[in-house]
Parts: C-alpha cells; structure tokens; sequence
C-alpha cells in the first residue's frame, strides 16, 4: 500500500510538473487575448478600484512588505481556473496603495506541494545568511501542502517552508533544506506562517494556525525554529486560519500593546467567515489576553484573512492590512465569469483606548483620495420621506462621507439604499432603539445564485448614543466597505445585481432623520483601459 501511494505521488507531481510548466504563458496568453476583446477590467460586477486578478481564481493576501518604495502584495492564485485549485503565489506591487501592477507569479508548487498561505520580511540585517552585501534578503514563509499526503490521510501533509529573494522580490529561491518547520504532531490543519521581529528578544517570532489554536515559535535567523507555545480558547472549535501578530502603540500614549490577529471558518457574527483579534501582551515566549474579549475586525461577511504589510518605513509609522473581500460559504460560485474574488480596500490600523477597554479602529488609507475627481455637497436637511441624492457622480464608483445628527432624528430606523430599474436594492439602516446596524442585500439580484448568501439581513451592534454619527463608505460597482465614526465599526459587504445601481437615497421609517451634512466624492478607476 505504501509502495503504491508513493509511485501515484510520483505520477501526480510529475503531472502537475508539466501542467505547471504552462501556466504562466497561457496564463499571459488569456490576459492578452482578454485586452484585445476590448473588455479589459469592464465586466459585469468588475470593481474598478479594489485590487482584482486579470483573470481566475484567487482568495488570501500573501508576502505582503514594503521594499524600496513598493508594497508587495502576493495572494493564493490559481492560473488556471475561476475556483480553487493548486495553490500558487499570485503577485502584484504598487507604489501609492491605490494604482496596482500585475507581476508574474512568484511561486509554484514543487515537488513537497503547493502554495499555501504565509507572510514575507524584509531580512534588513541579514540574520539567515542569504543575503549579499547591501542586498538584505526578502523571505517568505508559507505552507506546502502536499495532496498526495493528504489523500493518503497521513495528517502531516502541511509543513512550513520558506524561499528567499535576493532583488527586491521578484526572483525566488526555495531553500534546499525546506520544510524548516515539519509537522511532527500529525496537526491535519497546521498552516498560514506569518513572522515579526521581536525587538527585546532579539529574534525573530513565526505565528501559525494549528486548527482551533495558534502555535509561536522562535528562531534568530529565519532558518532553525524552536516551538514556544500555544495560544487558544478552550472548548473553541471553530477552525483558525491566517493569524497575525505584531506590536501597536495605544493612541495618545506611550504604551505598546500586542495585537493578535486570527481569522475564523465559521460562525463569525453574520455566518461563515471573519476576521477576528485580541488584545494583549507577548513576552518573546507566550501571548497572553483575555480570551473572552475576542473582537472582531469587521462585523461585514466579505473581509477574510486580513493581514498587515512587513517592513513599513518607521517614518511612516502606520500599520497597513488588506483582507480578502470574499467568504467560503459562496466565494467559488459568485457569478463572475473570467475573475474570482477581490481585496478589501488597504486600510490603516489604530488601536484605542474606550471605555476601560482596547479596540482596533480601522479606516481607509488616505492615499485612497487620489481617486477623487469632482464631490457633490449636500447642506443640513431633515426628511421625513425618501430623498434622492443626485450629483455628478456614479452612485456605485463613489466615496460617500455622511454625519447624521442622531439627536434630532425622531425616525426609528434610518440610513441609505441603493437600487436599480429592476427593482433590486442594497441598503444600510440604523435603528436607534436597538442600538444596532443592519446591512440588507437579500433583495440585491433577482437571480440568486446561492441561499447562503441571500438568506439573513446583517447587523452589528452600534452606539446610537451620541450627537452625531459619521457614515464612511465606499461603493465599488459590487461592494461596499462601511466605515463608522472613524472605523470603530467597520462593515464588508458584497453584492451582484442583474443591473448596475442607479440610484442612491436616504431613507428612513416612522419620524425624520436629520443630516447634518454629506459630500460624496466621485472616484476614478485604479486601472488602465
């Protein structure tokens, strides 16, 4: 039985092998082809500025750093379908977080397996000896997934590799003595590597999901790892995934918390998938909060595997992340044609102080205003029926910043919708009896393509107990990210109507809703065309 596991391996990769070998040229080849029927980046449900691949599946942000002027992005690709499939590392870079630029892809699978997720750093003092004088290495930590493994249920079918780059990225080299952290306990779900420099340990820290937990392992050189503990909540099933560690200053001190990042499978708030965090303290051994003060980094269904970029210029000084704009309950049958999935938009990361209490605010980058072109000013107002909003701008390639005076508003439930000709709308309501949110796309396409994804109205709780309440959003074509009173709510939502949304109103139930004041922004495309 061994022996014919092993011969089938050996077929199956040298299968893959020749398959993989064509990948890039047909991949180029589509995309050409693509740009000359004219459509390029101009397809039903196409986001005009998140970042999307030219063309098939993709899903978790991957290697992200800063080198040299450019963020990197890599991210779980499959060059050869528009749902899942042997994972390779997809890349991108850009220069202002808004405009991007597609790469050739930056690994493949081999031999030991396929790409799964992980992270990249930036080796600036080149502590794994792989670097050359004046060229820090780029290092990027990931798991191999070996499906050969996991058909023959060995359970140890996921190890941590690395490769490394010696111009900025672009090249890759897979270390010889790969994995560099084997799987020994037999963990069937042990993945998703992310590393961060441990300033007063002098070492290096690598954070791993091993299933409903996360694993810490230290190492002085990237190359030898020694386990140092786990971090978990007891009695917690749910499956974890792409975790991120990394140290973060509480705004308006001095004082250095330490933020753990885990993203979640199932039973998020709103069904499926989300991106969670805790607040704590690590020690260059153990991490160390309170489990049950678990937050969530977005209350939305469509930001998943958020993490952070290595390497940001301290002069700089912001934490910045990305997150995949989709969820696996429906991410592989959304109906889109020659594309799979976007991101998020990048955002910033603050951590605050409310309420005797930590929380992680999170808005959009600033960079993100080059995309402006002309705004449309609304002044106050109090409706007491639906509004229109008309401007110069196209209600779903906008940015929208609203303050609603809470105080004076005598409606019960009040918000914004966006609908078409044909009668399908997506709209965002505020209910200030509940002190709650609610997000509603059940009613945004007359052709559902998944129960799963029209089934609930979403919600999320919100203090409704101030004076005003500010209203940051950003419609692109087929998502909206929701950003409230500076991003201590955040919201994701995706959504395919038959027809674009037209038409963008205020709307309100049983009272008046008084607006104090909105601009909203016309946005131009990220892409060339």
């Amino acid at each position: 039985m061994n022996f014919d596991v092993k011969i089938f391996g050996a077929i199956l990769l040298l299968v893959i092998g020749l398959l993989f070998a064509g990948c890039e040229n047909k991949q180029l080849q589509e995309v050409k082809k693509h740009t000359m029927d004219g459509d390029y980046y101009n397809e039903m449900h196409r986001p005009q500025f998140h970042f999307t691949p030219e063309a098939n599946w993709m899903n978790d942000p991957n290697g992200m750093f800063y080198y040299e002027g450019k963020y990197h992005l890599f991210y779980q690709y499959y060059p050869d379908s528009t749902v899942w499939g042997p994972m390779h590392w997809g890349h991108s870079q850009t220069e202002d977080l808004v405009h991007w630029e597609h790469l050739p892809i930056g690994l493949y699978p081999d031999s030991i397996g396929c790409i799964f997720s992980g992270g990249a750093v930036v080796d600036t003092e080149n502590t794994s000896k792989l670097g050359s004088t004046g060229q820090p290495p780029i290092i990027a930590t990931f798991t191999h997934h070996d499906f050969v493994g996991e058909k023959a249920k060995t359970n140890d079918f996921q190890k941590q590799s690395i490769a490394y780059s010696l111009d900025g990225g672009y090249e890759w080299i897979k270390y010889k003595e790969n994995p560099v952290i084997p799987n020994t306990e037999k963990i069937k779900d042990f993945r998703d590597p992310k590393v961060v420099w441990h300033e007063a340990s002098k070492k290096w820290i690598l954070v791993l999901a091993a299933y409903d937990r996360v694993k810490f392992y230290g190492s002085p050189n990237l190359l030898d790892w020694e386990f140092l503990s786990d971090f978990a909540i007891q009695g917690d099933q749910r499956l974890w995934e792409c975790p991120d560690l990394f140290p973060m200053t509480i705004e308006g001190t001095n004082e250095t918390k330490w933020v753990l990042i885990v993203s979640i499978q199932k039973q998020a708030p709103n069904g499926g998938t989300a991106s969670s965090y805790f607040i704590g303290d690590f020690n260059g051994t153990e991490f160390q909060a309170e489990k049950k003060k678990q937050k969530w980094l977005d209350w939305g269904t469509d930001n998943y595997a958020f993490v952070t970029w290595n390497n940001v210029p301290k002069d700089d000084g912001r934490i910045l992340g990305i997150g995949w704009m989709s969820n696996w309950q429906y991410a592989q049958i959304v109906p889109t044609e020659k594309w799979r999935s976007a991101m998020t938009l990048p955002r910033e990361l603050k951590l605050l102080n409310v309420n005797a209490d930590y929380h992680l605010f999170s808005t959009p980058v600033e960079e993100l205003q080059l995309l402006r072109s002309d705004s449309t000013v609304f002044e106050q107002m109090s409706i007491s029926e639906e509004k229109e909003l008309k401007g110069s701008f196209d209600p779903v390639q906008a940015e929208f910043d609203l303050r609603f005076n809470v105080e004076k508003t005598t409606a019960k439930t009040f918000g914004i919708q966006f609908e078409n000709e044909r009668g399908e709308y997506f709209n965002i309501q505020f209910n200030k009896e509940e002190g709650k949110m609610y997000v509603n796309r059940m009613h945004s396409s007359n052709n559902k393509f998944s129960d799963e994804f029209y089934d609930a109205i979403h919600s999320a709780p919100i203090s409704l107990d101030n004076e005003s309440l500010d209203v940051h959003l950003f419609m692109d074509v087929s998502s909206c990210e929701l950003f409230i009173n500076e991003g201590a709510i955040c919201f994701t939502s995706i959504f395919f109507p038959s027809k674009r949304f037209t038409k963008v109103s205020l709307i309100q139930e049983n009272g008046s809703v008084d607006l104090s004041e909105a601009r909203i922004y016309s946005l131009q495309g990220a892409w060339n065309k």
